[in-house]
């Protein structure tokens, strides 16, 4: 598997664990120290990675059969480091979701998530 498709990969198993509310999916592609910023109901939401998953899980599944909206954009790798902007639905809510990647032990993750609420 190339560098993009497993950054791809990744991609994929944020945005459907953010569909579904699936805890596991998203520890697995985020890594344990990242941050979650944005602004959310008119001020910045600054969260952990667990902090961010209760949020995800406290709001609960998609209905089954819901396909998980996602339009990889921008997709930059260079070495054991890559940016992806990606457009993903999450509770009726459009985003455009900015995560920086890093190649940790052969494996890549999400660094950090710079978000921006579509009004």
């Amino acid at each position: 598997m190339s560098d993009r498709q497993a950054i791809e990969a990744v991609v994929h198993l944020y945005v459907e664990g953010m569909t579904f509310a699936n805890e596991a999916a998203l520890r697995k592609a985020f890594h344990p120290q990242c941050a979650v910023i944005g602004h959310y109901e008119n001020t910045v939401e600054w969260s952990t990675r667990d902090e961010f998953i209760a949020a995800i899980v406290s709001e609960g599944s998609a209905p089954p059969g819901t396909q998980p909206h996602m339009d990889i954009q921008t997709l930059d790798v260079v070495g054991d480091a890559a940016s992806v902007r990606v457009s993903d639905d999450f509770a009726g809510m459009r985003f455009t979701d900015y995560l920086s990647m890093l190649k940790i032990d052969g494996r890549w993750t999400i660094v950090n998530k710079v978000y921006y609420l579509h009004a």
